[in-house]
Parts: C-alpha cells; structure tokens; sequence
C-alpha cells in the first residue's frame, strides 16, 4: 500500500455501537477514503441520515448504507473493519481474505488461537479453524510488528485490554507471580453491544450495578492465552465483570502477588521502582498509555472518548498485594479505536492519526 495515498476502506455492521465510532474515526481520517458501509437493518439510508451527528461530513450525506456483500466489497476497499456478532464475522472473512483485502476484525472469531478453546467459551464450531493460525492479536503495544504485515488482525476485547496491558509488562519481568491473579472490571452498558435486551433497558440499569458472566466470561479465553504467552506457561485467572450504570467506560482493578515479598520499607521502595522502571521501559514512548504518577489514580471521565488507557498502582503492605489498576473507554481504546491504530500501522501512517 503507498501511504501518500488515501486507503478505500470499507465496514461490514456499521450500525452498532463499534461501528458508528469507526464510521466517526473513519470519516475523519486523514488518510481513510470510507467507499462502503453496510447495515441489513437500514440499506438504502444515508450515513447522515442514520447518524445525524455526522452529517457535517460531506461523505456521510453521500454514502449509504448496503447489504454486506464481501465479493462487491472486495472490489471496492483495500481494508475492511467487520464490526460484526462472534460466528458471523468469520463468514465474511473468508472470501474478504481470499479476494485480497486485508482484514481487521473486532470480533472474537479470531482472537483465540485454539479452536478448542473457542468452542470452549464460545459454545459453538469455530466456523474458520485454518485462519487461526494466520490471524494476528492486534494489542498494538505489544504485537505491533506483527500488525504492521498482518492480512488478519483480531482486534482484543475491551475487557482483556485493560486486563493485559496492565499485567503483561509485569509478567514478562517476572515483578509477579502468574498464580493467583484476580481481575475485578466494571463496564458501562455500551459494551453489551446496540440491542434490544431487557437487562440493558435504561429502567433495568439505571441505579443498579450488577455481576454478571460469573465464574467464565468468555472473554477469558483470551486474557488466559495472552498471559500465559508472556509467563511461559499455564495461567489461570479469576475475573468478574460487572455492569455500572455508565454509558462508556471500563475501570478495571487487578490483584497481583509479587514474586518476592515486601516486608519493610526498603524492600518496597525497591519493588516500587521496579515497577515504575517495567512500565517505563513498556510504555514509556507510547503514545496511547497514561502511566499515572504521584497520587493520580485511573479514572474513566479523563479517558471517554479517547484512545487512552490508564494505569496506576499500589503496594499494600497489609496483605502483602500488588494493587494495579487502569481506565479506558470501552468503545474506543477497548474496540473501535484500538482497530484504528492497527489500521494505521498496517497501512504505514502515523499511529495516532485519525485518534488524537
């Protein structure tokens, strides 16, 4: 692809909540030429007129939303974003792949490399098995070579990014023990997706807060295979999700349990540096991660609606704990933005355009 030259995109389901922000991103892109849009739901409509917001943009009054067709999409786009349910994504990556476009998906078809471990979680055939060992887990921090050649990137979950990013450096450092690892994460509602569930109705949410897919959230699958790449071996967490009454947003907080013990003062005082000094060596150049420092502590209102993640951490001498926690939004840095930095990467343009 020649960077100087604007790159035809395309996005299969448009219309949820993933795919009206990478419309957003998209259309303000300054190196995206969005040619296709499709949504069964409102073929025929303008992006202006589906998404008033966006109506400023000469390109939303002009193009419509279609029926998905990977064959007349392939002949229109180099890229297409599939924004689409888990089991229904890998139908259209397939052909899409097969017709030459490269293809970054937001779903979970091809995040786990395992086609057993899939159907673990996901109760159901992996519908491509043979593309799992091409696909590459588009965590830009930390597979961005990979990114840059890939045909087939799998975008994480918005829970496993504020899971990983977080731990990873700390894992492959060996600053942490990889037994006994707790993850608590609180979601706002977007992130069960744009549709019509009674436990998603604003008078079902509205002043509650909730678990749910307790004890194996699917997305699991994932966070346990990413970790045990970086410790070397097997990893089993346990992680419980809970429904906030916030729009976007997920602030997650994980309990760690550090290799050596920090019995005084000294001996935490080292472990903090070393924790400041993994994080540094990690993120301290990118250009998406907030390593907070002082007293600061993550917080979802200074990261909503950006691409950002926070991280900040404790030490808790009582239990002899690590505390560390993060923030991002759900939507952006958690699906729809973070698809737009490997976008970026694969096509050769800077990686914060189209995000800051």
């Amino acid at each position: 692809m020649n960077p100087a030259q604007p790159i035809k995109v395309a996005i299969i389901g448009a219309s949820g909540y993933a795919g009206e922000d990478l419309v957003r991103l998209l259309l303000g892109h300054p190196h995206a030429d969005l040619v296709s849009v499709t949504s069964r739901q409102y073929a025929g409509q303008t992006l202006a007129r589906v998404f008033p917001r966006y109506s400023h943009y000469p390109r939303a009054k002009a193009l419509g939303f279609s029926e998905p067709s990977a064959e007349s999409i392939s002949k229109q786009a180099e890229v297409v974003f599939l924004a689409l349910p888990h089991g229904v994504a890998a139908e259209y990556a397939i052909p899409l792949l097969q017709f030459g476009c490269r293809v970054i998906d937001l779903s979970a078809d091809f995040r786990v490399k395992s086609a057993s471990v899939y159907k673990e979680f996901y109760a159901h055939d992996h519908p491509a098995p043979d593309l799992l060992e091409t696909s590459v887990y588009g965590l830009p921090e930390v597979n961005r070579a990979a990114i840059k050649n890939a045909s087939l990137v799998a975008c994480p979950g918005c829970y496993p990014t504020s899971i990983l990013l977080p731990t990873l450096p700390l894992l492959r450092s060996q600053l942490i023990k990889s037994t006994g690892i707790i993850a608590d994460s609180l979601s706002g509602v977007s992130g069960a997706g744009r549709k019509l569930e009674l436990d998603y109705l604003f008078a079902e949410c509205n002043e509650s807060m909730r678990p749910y897919g307790v004890p194996k959230h699917r997305h699991l699958s994932e966070i346990e295979q990413e970790l045990s790449l970086a410790a070397g071996g097997p990893v089993v967490i346990q992680f419980t999700p809970h429904l906030i009454p916030v729009t976007r947003g997920i602030l997650t907080t994980l309990y760690l349990a550090p290799s050596e013990h920090f019995a005084d003062e000294t001996a935490a005082e080292k472990l903090n540096k070393q924790i400041a000094e993994c994080y540094e060596a990690a993120y301290g150049n990118e250009p998406f991660i907030r390593v907070l420092e002082g007293k600061a502590l993550p917080d979802t209102k200074n990261v909503i609606g950006t691409n950002f993640l926070e991280i900040a951490w404790r030490l808790d001498p009582r239990t002899g704990r690590l505390i560390v926690m993060s923030a991002e939004d759900n939507i952006i840095k958690g699906t729809s933005g973070q698809a737009i930095q490997c976008f970026n990467m694969m096509c050769g343009f800077p990686e914060t355009a189209g995000l800051i």
